[in-house]
């Protein structure tokens, strides 16, 4: 079960839900979610994953849909804190933008399951929750439209369309918590270092750090 994962970047799944009852609902609506897909999950599917009754489940949710905005919300929250941490942290654009893509491929690799959650289910939330959502997603995109211009206006990099190359880059990294699979030969630490290198190329630019991180990762 993805909530006995160890911590990732100080980070342990589900640790803002409280009680242990509605925790344990949450990380079996996310486990129902991920498998069958929202619209094909039922209240009873859920409760009966946490071991509960159908109806202990409204004691601590009032819908589905409320359980699937509780996740949403908790993993876009994650999400804009991992860019936000590296946008406006220390050092050079190109190093800014290798932590930033590190640690958000490291978390969708690490948290596959809930990843594909809260990234691929948008459109089953309630209008206004979604709009939320949408906010908080425009948000992780300003941080890292933030630093490809800062890597321009410095010269480090070469992006003639920003707006553009910010897309590419958070769907490559989204992208990681359709395929990952603990079962491969890399981890997410490896996939995290790999995905750096390849959007330093991408942009122009390649330190000799990230360099030698990626080359470990592929062997």
């Amino acid at each position: 079960m993805e909530s006995a994962q160890e911590a990732v970047g100080g980070y342990r799944p589900w640790s803002e839900v409280t009680p242990d009852a509605a925790r344990r609902l949450l990380v079996a609506a996310v486990e129902a979610f991920a498998e069958r897909g929202y619209h094909a999950t039922t209240t009873r599917d859920i409760a009966g994953r946490a071991g509960m009754s159908p109806a202990a489940l409204y004691i601590h949710y009032k819908t589905k849909e409320e359980l699937l905005h509780r996740i949403s919300r908790i993993g876009h929250d994650k999400a804009l804190e991992i860019l936000d941490t590296a946008a406006s942290g220390p050092g050079t654009a190109a190093e800014r933008l290798d932590e930033a893509v590190r640690s958000f491929v490291r978390w969708h690799a690490a948290h596959h399951t809930t990843a594909r959650v809260v990234q691929y289910e948008l459109d089953a939330l309630a209008s206004e929750h979604r709009s939320e959502i949408v906010a908080l997603r425009r948000q992780s995109d300003a941080a890292i439209r933030r630093i490809l211009a800062e890597g321009v206006a410095a010269g480090e990099f070469h992006v003639p369309d920003v707006p553009g190359t910010t897309l590419a880059v958070l769907s490559l990294c989204i992208d990681v918590a359709r395929w990952f699979s603990t079962d491969g030969r890399r981890t997410p630490d490896e996939v995290g270092a790999l995905y750096a290198d390849l959007v330093l190329r991408m942009v122009g630019a390649r330190p000799e750090g990230a360099a030698a991180a990626a080359t470990a990762a592929q062997k």
